[in-house]
């Protein structure tokens, strides 16, 4: 390995391919492979550092939202400081931070300490995941090499929390609580190193405008708001008078972003990265089977556990077959297709596969056969999403200029964790409801405690079988929004329309050397 850091790829040479693009890829997605898992791995292990700690009931759930509300609250402000610091600088530091912010929850002595840190990790994924993924769109400019690319790095990121629940019930069973945050840091320092020495970044791809502090205020409370509101709303209700507030003041807070985002020289967000049809679908279809998603990964968990009395490990390995499912779908069918059919032809048939998928999850009972119904739903879930995970990555930063990479990251980012949390809370208290009334319809009937115990267990997959169709409807609708939204062509097509507006379009293709996209 080489004792001086690669330098930033000159004019000149930005024409031809990154010859350690390969080795770069490897560090940029154990990086993304830690900060997704460390969104589930944290989860399995809450309740023994609850115990450990003495962390009350109301107060565990900051274990997670601390988390989720730093790195949805930032991602945006991360993403332009990608822009303007350099993508490789700003992967580097966010790597190194994470690493520290890791190594503080692992030592933790006490509540403030661990929800400190948890704050902590997610401020640094929050520069760390945009400028992964911007590295990415620069680095892999030949359509087939980044159909490649982003195959493996959609793999990860649709994958990487269910790995984090393997991971993080193995960590729990056999060692300790702490070992969920200590394994981080392997991670980090080995994706670190390997991106000073490995990486170059394009030159003359920053963004050197004045940062649009009143932009980064508003976009990041707003998004604080919005995500601690559906946070809020899972444990205090919808009709909470602080839940109701928190989404006025979400809205209020994000309509100002984008009226100043309107009128400022230099915004934070450039409202063009979020108008362009291509870009506004995959963000919007992509948060909508993020939310199916998580849900998922929440009543699958409880199910397995509870109802079927798995023990952490065993309940992590029974998420495998998704995981396949996803490197499957994403590495062998939509990196071999997305140069060959529009990525709409895999998004919406990809959503659609795992709406089925979760459609056979609808008919959960307690005696259900984890052989017969659970692994081959999973299977169809996971190709499915794997499918359509790969040309949406890859789409996210579709015809942006370079200078806007980051921020164009980070709004892909941003929809995920937006998602997740809006996931987490609606499912959860639609399952919450549905339970609570058929325990109450079938209350009369259970006179003992076994019969009184058996109609609890009852009541929760019924709740879980309700949420779920829910779920179905929420992956058909991000395939319908797939299909009408985007309509770009196969990456690589010409048209005559394409052709013609070279004048318009070259800049963009030349700066970041991918073929104008037909559409």
């Amino acid at each position: 390995m080489s004792k001086t850091p690669s330098p930033a790829l000159s004019p000149a040479d930005a024409s031809l391919p990154d010859p350690s693009r390969w080795k770069a890829l490897v560090f940029i997605a154990l990086a993304q492979l830690m900060v997704v898992l460390d969104a589930t791995i944290v989860n399995i292990a809450l309740p023994s550092a609850q115990q450990d700690l003495g962390i009350s009931d109301a107060n565990r759930q900051w274990v997670i939202t601390a988390y989720a509300l730093a790195f949805g609250g930032l991602l945006l402000f991360g993403g332009r400081i990608a822009d303007l610091w350099g993508r490789k600088r700003t992967f580097v530091v966010g790597l190194l931070g994470f690493a520290a912010a890791s190594a503080l929850g692992g030592a933790a002595t006490g509540e403030a300490m661990l929800l400190g840190s948890r704050a902590l990790q997610g401020a640094f994924g929050a520069l760390l995941a945009p400028a992964a993924l911007s590295l990415l769109a620069v680095m892999f400019t030949d359509a087939r090499e980044r159909a490649k690319a982003f195959g493996i790095y959609g793999a990860i990121a649709g994958g990487g929390g269910a790995v984090g629940l393997i991971l993080g019930g193995f960590l729990t069973e056999y060692l300790d609580w702490r070992w969920t945050f200590y394994v981080n840091i392997p991670f980090a320092v080995v994706a670190a190193a390997g991106a000073y020495f490995v990486i170059r970044e394009p030159a003359g791809g920053r963004n050197r405008s004045p940062l649009d502090i009143p932009g980064v205020v508003l976009s990041t409370l707003g998004l604080v708001a919005l995500v601690y509101g559906f946070t809020r709303a899972e444990s205090q209700g919808w009709s909470d008078a602080g839940t109701v507030g928190l989404f006025i003041g979400s809205v209020v807070l994000l309509a100002a972003f984008v009226a100043v985002e309107a009128r400022v020289t230099s915004p934070l967000l450039p409202l063009r990265v979020m108008t362009e049809r291509n870009r506004g679908g995959v963000y919007l279809s992509l948060g909508l089977a993020i939310i199916a998603m998580f849900g998922l990964f929440l009543f699958l968990t409880y199910y397995l556990q509870v109802v079927k009395g798995y023990s952490p490990v065993k309940t992590g390995f029974a998420f495998l077959p998704m995981i396949a499912g996803m490197i499957t779908g994403s590495t062998q069918i939509g990196a071999r297709l997305m140069t060959r059919v529009p990525p709409r032809l895999l998004m919406g048939p990809g959503f659609l596969t795992a709406a089925v998928g979760m459609l056979l999850l609808t008919q959960l009972e307690i005696d259900t056969s984890y052989a017969g119904l659970i692994l081959p739903a999973q299977l169809l879930l996971g190709l499915g999403m794997g499918t359509a995970f790969m040309p949406a990555m890859s789409l996210s930063t579709h015809g942006v200029e370079a200078r806007d990479s980051g921020v164009a990251s980070a709004m892909v980012n941003t929809s995920q964790q937006v998602g997740g949390a809006i996931g987490t809370a609606l499912l959860n208290t639609i399952a919450a409801s549905a339970t609570t009334a058929y325990v109450t319809d079938h209350a009369a009937a259970a006179t003992t405690p076994q019969a009184q115990k058996l109609l609890q267990l009852q009541g929760m997959v019924e709740g879980y079988a309700a949420a779920i169709w829910w779920a179905v409807g929420i992956l058909a609708a991000a395939a319908a929004i797939a299909v009408t939204f985007i309509n770009t062509g196969r990456p690589g097509a010409t048209t005559p329309a394409a052709e013609g507006r070279a004048s318009s379009d070259g800049d963009i293709a030349d700066e970041i050397k991918i073929p104008v996209i037909a559409h």
